[in-house]
């Protein structure tokens, strides 16, 4: 069931939310359980075969933890050792085990090529997060009911955000929280409603111009790669965004914050604080889970670069198996070393920065560097991803539409002495490519997102405070109600077909 569909909204959602407050103002369990059912029947929408598989991760995951917290000594590390082992065994088998045998022997295995059950990174990361909380003695959770909802809630479950058990039950555990609340439905339906309209009106539109390129990228051309590599940029960006912002607002209308998972990272001025803003609880996972346990930078220069390259190559991988996602993953492992030794650099040299200038070519020098990544993140395969980088960075030569090189008058045979060639067709789409890329980036860029304009409310866990300017900070009246309600019945008659969020395939 997706988020942008009639069934989730017309349906599932007016539903789930009237059984949830009405059973939880009579017995806050009975509200926990039946947002748990639904939240299985959610998940079972897609691919009522997973749901065993998912209940029978979560009762294994469950006792592990139990017989993890009633443990002492070794035996504790005995029993975290083996419950994160078979979490990724089991995750190993569904999304990495036809991978690696495929390069290593060339060859496919029928056994091996099996559905990838939705979510299971996510909810793979959860639960290892919920053990080693559980081992270091943050978390005392003795209810089941309250476990598979913690793992399973609906808002999260395929695509994020990584959640800690201590953010997200003690809000239900709240009885406040049991009462509907009119400041909770409105300030969630509103942040739902911005994100849907990401999603619909700029993701799904731009995804027709990132498919041309890359599902057929032969040798494209500079203005042609550019334009489709820069469609698909800012399509996974609108697209992850929406459904971040979804997710947020979903769960504000039952009364519970989830942590801040995206925050303009376009607008990073260097990659370190571009992963501080992209799926940062997926960051912060990496992080607390496996680069600081690797020793994080504790153990020497060298060694903190060496655990910062395979914190990224396998944070790469979680994102699919393939070698483009290796390549992804160490081409951000380098930016991240060399962004590191940078500021390395520049502080023993004395230079503070911060020109005008120097912002904005440090901007500029980031973005690039991530567009550039994100070829071998949505390409086909790396001889695809290639021939794409070939074609941004000219080797295929410029070429124009002759449609928009006979409205160039003179202009033409100019350009034509510099090298550029005229193809006969496709002015048409060249001209809405440049144009829903050029839209896509005014909004990136210039428009403050969706936690600025909500930040009255305190829109999520971890929100930083900062503010839209007054007139675009929203605030419940008349007038938000109906700029509300316009852009949901614009996203709903652009909902004739709905299509999956890109993150759902991880």
């Amino acid at each position: 069931m997706l988020f942008n569909s009639f069934s989730f909204l017309l349906a599932f959602l007016p539903v789930t939310l009237l059984g949830y407050f009405w059973l939880a103002r009579r017995e806050p369990a009975w509200g926990i359980a039946w947002l748990a059912l639904a939240s299985l029947f959610f998940y079972g929408w897609w691919d009522l075969r997973y749901v065993p598989l998912l209940l029978a991760s979560i009762t294994a995951n469950y006792g592990c933890a139990q017989a993890i917290r009633a443990a002492q000594g070794r035996a504790r590390h005995w029993w975290l050792g083996g419950a994160i082992a078979a979490n990724l065994l089991l995750l190993g088998y569904y999304k990495y085990a036809n991978f690696f045998y495929t390069s290593l022997t060339g060859e496919q295995s029928v056994m091996l090529q099996v559905v990838l059950p939705i979510g299971i990174s996510f909810f793979t990361f959860t639960q290892i997060a919920f053990l080693v909380d559980t081992a270091r003695g943050f978390v005392q959770e003795g209810r089941f009911v309250h476990y598979l909802l913690f793992v399973t809630y609906f808002p999260h479950l395929v695509a994020g955000p990584v959640l800690h058990h201590k953010e997200m039950m003690p809000q239900f555990a709240d009885p406040r929280n049991a009462v509907p609340r009119a400041e909770n439905f409105s300030v969630g339906a509103t942040i739902f409603i911005i994100g849907l309209a990401k999603k619909i009106l700029l993701a799904d539109s731009l995804a027709p111009y990132a498919n041309v390129l890359f599902n057929a990228p032969g040798e494209p051309t500079l203005l042609a790669a550019w334009g489709g590599v820069l469609a698909y940029t800012f399509q996974l960006y609108f697209d992850f965004s929406g459904y971040s912002d979804m997710a947020i607002g979903l769960s504000r209308m039952f009364g519970v914050n989830l942590p801040l998972n995206f925050n303009s990272p376009y607008k990073a001025l260097n990659i370190v604080e571009f992963w501080r803003r992209w799926h940062m609880t997926l960051s912060r996972f990496l992080r607390d889970y496996l680069y600081i346990p690797l020793g994080g930078n504790r153990r020497g220069k060298l060694r903190a670069k060496i655990n910062l390259m395979l914190t990224m190559v396998l944070g790469g991988l979680w994102h699919g198996a393939s070698w483009n996602f290796v390549v992804w993953g160490t081409l951000h492992g380098l930016y991240l070393v060399l962004a590191h030794l940078w500021q390395a650099a520049r502080a023993r040299l004395g230079w503070r920065g911060g020109s005008r200038i120097g912002c904005l070519a440090a901007w500029a020098l980031t973005f690039v560097a991530v567009v550039f990544a994100w070829v071998f993140f949505r390409a086909a395969d790396l001889p695809s991803a290639l021939r794409i980088v070939a074609g941004m960075l000219g080797q295929n030569g410029v070429s124009l539409p002759d449609a928009i090189g006979v409205r160039l008058g003179g202009l033409q045979a100019t350009l034509q002495q510099l090298g550029v060639t005229w193809s006969l067709g496709g002015g048409s789409q060249f001209v809405e490519t440049w144009g829903w890329v050029t839209l896509a980036a005014l909004v990136a860029f210039l428009m403050p997102n969706t936690q600025q304009i909500m930040h009255r409310f305190a829109p999520a866990l971890d929100h930083d405070g900062s503010a839209a300017p007054a007139r675009l900070s929203w605030l419940p009246s008349q007038g938000s109600a109906l700029a509300s309600g316009l852009l949901a019945v614009l996203c709903l008659l652009a909902l004739a077909r709905p299509s999956e969020f890109l993150y759902f395939q991880f």
